[in-house]
């Protein structure tokens, strides 16, 4: 084989990147060679490539990666529609209206239909309170203390604009939920599994599935996948003192679904709930969300794992169920102490008298 000039060696460097194989950059970082110039780089990389001196980073088949471009885009939106809410909330609290102050959502029927009617020209605050439905007519009072305001013309233009928008929005991601059914068709069964995890819904299976796909070969343990999408700690001691470190920069769109379904679950009577409270109370919330985390993908890894595996939840007491009765008690001497500021000291009962 003749010799091949740096643009060949370039091309060719280029093309096992983006066809063969994508390789991680913190991997080809670490390994020696010679990156002084794009030439000399194209070359160094291109040897790399070809005698497998890299490890190739994870490809999903065509099916996972339409269903991951729908699912993102479908989060993008849902993001985009959250953010002209909120612009909506503060054009309100501009003309003095905190409607939000007693609705807890705002879009809703009772909400949106005096959003239409203050747009439409409506502004009496006895008119609009008396628009509410169901139990939020226990609140007219307090709606119509929230409705008086300076809401006008140029406030019901910008409100109306959004409003618009936002429907828009709700149309569009309405459309990408029809098609992700479609997508996830062949995994179905595999969502019903994930969907019984507490704090994940059906929403949050499909993002999961879309994200780490279901061919779980590709991570030989569940360490492997928990390590993949940094959701495992780091251990990082020097001189016999261990330092913080955070666990890297993962899958954001993974970590962000996770966020979700562990806000989900810290407010259950459950196991990865109690655990979740646990570790908030001890080390602190973001890291309960990364150990919550952990526990979710460990579920994750071993129901896609094993067909025949069902997730049982072990209820909040397991945990104390299985320490000593020790340990139990010197953590409740450490709460109280916290709790008054003053020092514990158990004594034994006194012995009763003898007659």
């Amino acid at each position: 084989m003749g010799t091949a000039t740096s643009f060949q060696l370039a091309h060719r460097a280029s093309h096992l990147r983006c066809h063969l194989s994508v390789q991680q950059t913190q991997h080809v970082k670490n390994v020696p060679g010679r990156p002084k110039t794009d030439r000399l780089d194209a070359v160094w990389l291109a040897k790399v490539v070809e005698r497998g001196m890299c490890r190739p980073s994870l490809v999903h088949p065509k099916p996972i990666r339409q269903l991951r471009d729908v699912t993102r885009y479908r989060r993008s939106l849902v993001r985009e529609q959250t953010r002209e809410k909120q612009r909506l909330e503060k054009t309100l609290e501009d003309a003095q209206i905190k409607l939000d102050s007693v609705i807890s959502d705002l879009h809703g029927v009772s909400g949106r239909q005096m959003l239409q009617a203050m747009i439409d020209g409506q502004r009496d605050p006895k008119i609009l309170a008396e628009m509410a439905h169901g139990s939020m007519r226990r609140k007219i009072p307090q709606l119509r203390e929230a409705l008086t305001g300076h809401f006008d013309d140029h406030h019901a233009f910008i409100c109306a604009t959004m409003l618009h928008r936002i429907d828009a929005l709700a149309t569009d991601i309405a459309g990408l939920d029809a098609r992700i059914e479609e997508l996830i068709a062949p995994f179905a069964a595999m969502v019903e599994k994930l969907d019984e995890i507490t704090g994940v819904g059906v929403r949050s299976a499909q993002e999961i599935i879309a994200e780490i796909g279901v061919d779980m070969t590709v991570f030989p343990t569940a360490a492997h996948m928990v390590s993949w999408a940094k959701f495992s700690p780091i251990d990082a001691q020097s001189a016999g003192r261990k330092k913080a470190n955070p666990t890297g920069k993962g899958n954001p769109w993974l970590a962000a679904t996770l966020g979700e379904v562990v806000a989900g679950l810290s407010r259950t009577s459950t196991f990865l709930g109690e655990r979740y409270r646990r570790l908030a109370r001890r080390r602190g919330k973001k890291r309960a969300v990364v150990a919550a985390g952990n526990s979710v993908l460990t579920i994750v890894w071993h129901l896609l794992t094993d067909p025949d595996a069902r997730y049982q939840d072990l209820g909040p007491g397991f945990h104390e169920s299985r320490i000593s009765k020790q340990r139990r008690q010197r953590d409740l001497i450490r709460q109280l102490e916290q709790l008054t500021g003053q020092k514990v000291d158990l004594q034994p009962p006194p012995q009763p008298a003898i007659a």
